[in-house]
């Protein structure tokens, strides 16, 4: 029997969309990795909690994918469920001038553009970070001085049994690609933003300086994970790959680029092994020539 026939069969009673063998290189910024054994995409909290309860009841390994922004898949794939949220968790209402609520699995740029739709600003630092709005909150994700910790209100999520429940901001634990949710291991399904009004031609003039400025130093032109390493205390990643002469060092497909060293590019041939074996001649390098152990921010995925 195909050890998801089960989880097919429950997916089927709540109505959720299934497929088999996904090309996660389909669903990710990187343009890597093998297949995923099961996608199911839910549009439901009722679906979501179902499946999740059903999960962890039955120690089966599931992933939430966002928009695939942080990750790096196995070239032999996912041998495991994949959610995608639809539906209502891409929804997005104002609760008053202030404030919003926004499904998890709203893209960023959505996100943004319906704040700016609506005269509010604080999000404008998150215009172009190519991530979910569940991802976001995930990594505390931040950008030219500003970060989620700085808009978010409260966070809901769906428990390891299933059951909802909310995080206010003090308890989030929000710091540095860091969130109380790397540890509780729950699902973001939500979450609450405090914004202020300001007009909206401000707000786009400042739209429009931070996309300039990623689009002048950020190698937006190839697939990528975005930024790989987490920044170093007193230092910066990219200047140190820089400084050890790997800007530009390709193994396989995959290259530091040329653009920012920080960055590490799909050239278009670019397996999970040849990111991998460039991210260690990295850090092992850098490690060597200047003291510094950089640490990986993107997420690998098995």
């Amino acid at each position: 029997m195909n050890k998801f026939e089960n989880v097919y069969k429950l997916a089927e009673k709540l109505k959720v969309d299934t497929k088999y063998n996904v090309p996660m290189r389909t669903l990710t910024t990187f343009k890597i990795g093998g297949d995923a054994a099961l996608l199911l995409e839910v549009e439901t909290k009722k679906q979501l909690s179902e499946l999740i309860k059903y999960f962890n009841e039955n120690k089966i390994d599931y992933i939430i994918l966002g928009k695939g922004s942080n990750v790096l898949v196995s070239d032999d794939g996912l041998d495991k469920v994949v959610i995608k949220l639809k539906g209502e968790f891409c929804d997005i209402s104002s609760l008053d001038e202030n404030t919003i609520y926004c499904g998890a699995g709203i893209s960023l740029a959505g996100l943004c553009k319906e704040a700016e739709n609506k005269s509010l600003s604080g999000l404008e630092f998150a215009w172009g970070i190519p991530g979910s709005v569940g991802g976001a909150a995930f990594m505390n994700a931040g950008a030219y001085g500003g970060e989620m910790k700085d808009v978010i209100y409260s966070v809901t999520h769906i428990d390891n049994d299933g059951k909802l429940g909310v995080i206010k901001a003090n308890d989030l634990k929000l710091g540095y690609r860091h969130s109380v949710y790397k540890e509780n291991g729950f699902t973001i399904i939500g979450v609450t933003l405090k914004l202020k009004r300001d007009s909206k031609s401000e707000i786009r003039a400042r739209m429009d300086d931070y996309m300039g400025r990623r689009k002048d130093k950020q190698p937006l032109e190839f697939p990528s994970a975005g930024s790989v390493f987490r920044r170093p205390e007193g230092n910066y990643a990219g200047a140190l790959i820089e400084k050890c002469g790997l800007k530009g060092k390709s193994v396989g497909g995959a290259q530091v680029s040329p653009k920012h060293a920080g960055f590490i590019v799909n050239t278009g041939s670019a397996t999970a092994k040849d990111v991998k074996d460039l991210i260690k001649l990295i850090q092992d390098t850098v490690k060597k020539e200047t003291g510094y152990d950089l640490q990986r921010e993107i997420i690998f995925l098995n």
